[in-house]
């Protein structure tokens, strides 16, 4: 080890002890690339201090919390310091009576919900593999769940926060009360952003009641159209689901509902609502051509299962318009079929929002890229947009994993970003445009 590496080293031991900072080969690669130290600060004024010396002395940070989506984005290129954000995980103020939590970026939704059941709250988010995950990586990377149909994503939940910027200075933004005063919405650009603006240190939630009483039903079609069908029924009615997840064949085997098409449904509210709504489902779905049943209460558990990133595959993060979800779906098995007809892909997704997820299986990097590729010419007709969510670093160094951008969108990010992180020390290149 060099002399000057070596210092650097016990510089950050200095900063966080010597107990929380570990040689790079230590620690789990990212993308293949091992960083020079692994460092675990156990406040946020540490990680502050932590990015304040990254920023002196030009190093690349690369922020973590569980790990789940580190396979989102560029390859990465350069990883000088892997901070783990897994020690900053205190729950640091709940409201109750307000219905609002202060986290720390390490606090998982397992943790989170632990503590809010007893008062029958709970924060309605819901990604694949949700329970293990860190509220500061689901911000980070703006995952979500079947729950978004009713409730949102993070950027609508999220009131407030505090973040590292690339400098090392700590900062708020936003508030800690549902309603504020109007002014430039900090929290909102850090949602998606994958830490390249700044790194999340505590979160500001607005929290729900768990409702009275909730139920869940599949409903089962012939055809992804007339699953469609059911679908735009269900969003033109005075209906308030909680969850509309759209299935096409293989992802309804994974599920345990083997059908060509379905529609998975839960209703959250008291009891007399919940009863009344259901006729009213059924009746809607009879009408498109389905068959309607009560649903395994454990089906949302079972979904929330899975993590993409131990599947051997790919996963796709696709958007579309609601009315175009069978065409979407069909185009998406039909370029599959012609670009790796052995590979399987299971489609799911918030049917309300056209926003899908397909896992791919079976498919080599090249036949992935030549498949992305394809599917964004597909979904360019209806102004659709294909991102990489996993997917192994060939492909994602084949094909852009965010797909093309609007010059003008892309020339606000690059300003932001130059304004924000002037240096480019955290996460550089992972982003759009490789910002």
């Amino acid at each position: 080890m060099a002399v000057s590496t070596r210092t650097l080293g016990q510089a950050l031991g200095a900063i966080v002890g010597d107990h929380a900072v570990r040689p790079g080969e230590n620690a789990t690669p990212v993308d293949g690339v091992v960083p020079r130290w692994m460092v675990e600060p156990g406040s946020v004024a540490d990680l502050g201090r932590v990015v304040a010396f990254a920023c002196d002395e030009r190093l690349k940070v690369v922020p973590r919390g569980s790990g789940s989506t580190m396979a989102l984005g560029h390859p990465l290129q350069r990883a000088d310091v892997l901070v783990d954000l897994g020690r900053i995980n205190e729950i640091v103020e709940y409201n109750p009576d307000d219905l609002t939590v202060t986290v720390q970026a390490g606090v998982t939704l397992d943790e989170l919900g632990a503590r809010l059941r007893p008062r029958s709250q709970f924060l309605p988010l819901d990604p694949p593999g949700g329970a293990r995950r860190t509220l500061g990586g689901i911000a980070a990377t703006a995952a979500s769940g079947p729950l978004r149909a009713r409730y949102g994503t993070m950027r609508d939940l999220l009131l407030g926060i505090r973040f590292v910027q690339a400098d090392g200075v700590v900062t708020w933004g936003g508030a800690k009360v549902v309603k504020s005063v109007t002014g430039y919405d900090v929290p909102k650009l850090m949602v998606g952003a994958l830490g390249t603006v700044g790194i999340l240190a505590e979160l500001t939630l607005r929290l729900h009641p768990v409702p009275a009483c909730e139920r869940t039903w599949v409903a089962t079609f012939p055809s992804p159209e007339a699953a469609q069908t059911f679908v735009a029924a269900v969003v033109d009615s005075p209906l308030q689901p909680n969850r509309v997840e759209w299935l096409n064949a293989a992802a309804a085997h994974v599920w345990g509902v083997a059908e060509t098409a379905a529609v998975v449904i839960s209703i959250g509210s008291v009891e007399a609502a919940v009863r009344a709504q259901e006729t009213r489902l059924e009746t809607l779905a009879r009408g498109a051509g389905g068959a309607w049943r009560p649903a395994d209460p454990h089906l949302w558990l079972r979904h929330g299962a899975p993590d993409p990133v131990a599947l051997d595959g790919i996963t796709l993060r696709i958007a579309t318009l609601t009315s175009h979800l069978a065409q979407t779906v069909r185009g998406l098995e039909r370029a599959v079929d012609a670009t790796a007809p052995s590979a399987t892909v299971a489609v799911s997704g918030c049917a309300p929002l056209g926003v899908l997820r397909a896992h791919v299986l079976g498919v080599s990097a090249q036949d992935g890229a030549a498949l992305v590729t394809r599917l964004r010419e597909v979904l360019a007709q209806v102004g659709g947009t294909v991102v990489v969510e996993h997917a192994p670093v060939a492909l994602r160094a084949a094909v852009d994993p965010w797909g093309p951008v609007d010059p003008p969108a892309f020339a606000l990010m690059r300003a932001i970003k130059q304004q924000f992180d002037p240096q480019a020390i955290l996460n550089a290149g992972r982003f759009v445009g490789s910002l």
